[in-house]
């Protein structure tokens, strides 16, 4: 949440283009819903057994993987969009 918040505030700082920040909150979106399904699917997996159980854990590597994989693409997303504001 507050790297969506500097990224929003560097937007404004900035005055990106439309363009640019459909593709800011769209990143920020992603990454957002990314973090709710790995909360789902961690929660239900907790509601189905707290013992230790390798396909679960399996699943929830991968579900935090996911998240890291959406998150490290957004944030060269971003950078990639605002890096020549910051060049000027």
């Amino acid at each position: 949440m507050i790297a969506a918040v500097v990224v929003i505030f560097l937007g404004l700082f900035f005055n990106v283009t439309t363009t640019e920040w459909l593709i800011l909150l769209l990143c920020i979106g992603v990454v957002l819903a990314a973090e709710l399904f790995n909360t789902a699917i961690e929660e239900l997996a907790n509601a189905i057994t707290k013992e230790q159980n390798e396909k679960i854990g399996r699943a929830k590597d991968v579900a935090a993987g996911a998240v890291l994989v959406v998150a490290i693409t957004a944030a060269v997303v971003g950078i990639l969009v605002l890096l020549p504001y910051f060049m000027k």
